[in-house]
């Protein structure tokens, strides 16, 4: 069954979601980010994935605490993303209490950097974060567009040893019109042994089933449950099937 990891992502120590990763179109939806994850905790949900959008910003981790108030109160396996740029920012969110990172902007520009880690954590512990546009790859909290295809950047990491993978349709992202589904069928289709997340664009659990029929084997959530398209009862629901 596909796994469900609902997304908090972090400005000023708060709970927001972007569209399309415009940081002018912040809405907050909560100041304790803990007990949002806790009220997932407490659903079964046992994944979070947890942004640092102030650091994705800044290129630099910057909310740490949050993560590490997360982490010390709550099962939750958490996977941060977001600043991530440097032996120190990984060493300490590890520290925190983080069980896996994203590398998104930093693996397209610092393979090396990125292959050093994969060897020194092991691939349980980095997911490539592949955000995309058109099928191109972006970084810089999708500030930049690169000249990369999903497709090349992608194998260029199974290579190294890459198993998980994290793809965000950047388009789709915040606008609850459904996910990239063609999209995560190709990768899978071209490689069949990595652990494939989808995010962006779920709207309902209708989204989160369609996946799970086309055998992706995790979704990212956010928006669709805080403006209430996904309940509480259909999370619990879904994974007491």
């Amino acid at each position: 069954m596909i796994e469900l990891i609902p997304a908090i992502d972090i400005i000023d120590g708060k709970c927001v979601r972007l569209v399309q990763g415009q940081y002018q179109q912040k809405k907050t939806y909560s100041d304790q980010p803990l007990q949002v994850a806790r009220h997932f905790a407490g659903l079964g949900v046992r994944r979070l994935h947890l942004v640092d959008l102030d650091g994705a910003k800044a290129g630099k981790v910057v909310n740490l605490n949050i993560l590490k108030l997360i982490a010390d109160n709550t099962a939750l396996i958490i996977d941060f993303g977001g600043g991530i740029k440097s032996d120190e920012d990984i060493r300490a969110v590890f520290d925190a209490g983080a069980a896996m990172i994203t590398a998104g902007s930093i693996a397209v520009k610092n393979r090396d950097k990125v292959e050093k880690w994969l060897l020194q954590y092991g691939p349980d512990k980095i997911i490539l974060g592949a955000d995309t546009r058109d099928g191109i790859i972006s970084i810089n909290a999708w500030q930049e567009d690169t000249s990369l295809r999903v497709i090349d950047f992608v194998q260029g990491y199974m290579d190294l040893g890459v198993t998980r993978l994290i793809c965000t349709d950047i388009a789709r992202d915040g606008m609850l019109g459904g996910t990239a589904i063609d999209l995560y069928q190709a990768l899978k289709e071209q490689f069949p042994t990595l652990e494939i997340i989808a995010s962006g664009g779920v709207s309902g659990m209708e989204d989160i089933r369609e996946l799970d029929q086309a055998g992706i084997d995790g979704v990212i959530f956010g928006k669709a449950f805080y403006e209430g398209n996904i309940t509480s009862k259909e999370i619990k629901k879904f994974l007491n099937e």
